[in-house]
């Protein structure tokens, strides 16, 4: 069943979000994903993991200009509410589908995510392979007919942070939390159809696969299920035919996946970029279907030698515009 995209929050009250920005103690396990309650992957994902922060190549030259191509002719959706470069929306490069896909690269700005190293000894921060996945996705998507609204176009956080946000350096658990909930106000601003998290995963040695997570308790459950269960499927297909042989580690409830370090956050056995709203604790939830991806784990030498490959990352992103065009063609097909 689609969202229904006139559920979007009103001005004044999302004015009011982000300049009194609530102050909730959050589960922020930092750890390669979204945390419980809060925020998941090695700092500010938007949902429930916790990771131990992972760090990405950068890339050729030649990946680099791909990518400053593909950020041309986006437009903010709401440049007051957001940083520099965050909340973009992207129209359609051949054809209209009449339909709006957000992205949302996890991480970003001070928060690297998970970090990790690969077999030959280099860096990965998630965050970068994150935001290189979402672009290639968002070209792939906008070629296809779709309008793409992305969380962030350059390696930076998603809401404009506050003194308060950071401490040491790094997110505090009020702006990861505040810049995980900036994702689901964006996606409501641009009323998407759809949602997809892209993040990557961490853990400990022998830690390996492709998981999709999605939101049980909504009213559209059923909807956030087809749509994980295309992005497994597709995405680990994808990686797999270039002969990865990455495991399958399913899809599942988001209410199993994360940590939570506060009491607050306990009580909210939901990841922040898929999950309802609570009151007094998370006003502002996603108003459309989605899921969260996390294809590997950049805390294992070999998945984080694909994670930072071109060939593993343009994998990735097929399978993901492979996913959400079979998302909505089959729900064409049953209104049809």
């Amino acid at each position: 069943m689609a969202a229904d995209r006139s559920a979007v929050p009103g001005r004044a009250a999302v004015a009011e979000f982000f300049t009194r920005r609530i102050v909730v103690i959050t589960a922020v396990a930092l750890a390669g994903g979204l945390v419980a309650g809060g925020v998941a992957g090695a700092t500010s994902d938007g949902g429930t993991h916790a990771h131990a922060t992972v760090a990405a190549g950068r890339g050729t030259h030649a990946r680099y200009r791909s990518a400053v191509a593909a950020r041309a002719g986006g437009q903010a959706v709401d440049p007051g509410l957001f940083s520099t470069g965050a909340c973009m929306a992207f129209p359609a490069t051949s054809g209209d589908r009449h339909e709006t896909v957000f992205l949302d690269a996890g991480h970003g700005g001070v928060d690297p995510g998970a970090v990790g190293t690969t077999e030959g000894g280099a860096t990965v921060e998630e965050s970068t392979v994150n935001l290189a996945i979402e672009l290639d996705t968002m070209t792939l998507l906008r070629a296809e007919g779709y309008r793409v609204v992305v969380s962030r176009t350059q390696n930076t956080s998603v809401t404009r942070l506050s003194p308060a946000d950071t401490s040491d350096g790094v997110l505090s658990d009020q702006g990861a939390f505040a810049d995980v909930t900036a994702r689901d106000v964006c996606a409501d601003l641009a009323r998407a159809a759809v949602l997809v998290g892209i993040y990557m995963d961490g853990g400990y040695q022998g830690d390996a696969g492709c998981l999709t997570g999605y939101d049980a308790d909504r009213p559209f459950s059923a909807a956030n299920l087809r749509l994980a269960t295309l992005l497994q499927d597709d995405v680990l297909a994808a990686m797999n035919s270039r002969g990865y042989a990455i495991p399958d580690d399913g899809v599942l409830p988001d209410s199993g996946l994360g940590s939570a370090l506060t009491s607050a956050a306990v009580a909210y056995p939901h990841l922040l970029l898929l999950g309802p709203a609570k009151a007094g604790y998370f006003p502002t939830p996603s108003s459309m279907p989605g899921a969260l991806i996390e294809p590997l784990y950049v805390t294992d030498p070999m998945e984080a030698s694909v994670a930072v490959s071109a060939a593993g990352q343009q994998a990735i992103a097929g399978g993901i515009a492979q996913a959400v065009g079979q998302y909505f063609t089959a729900a064409d097909q049953r209104r049809g």
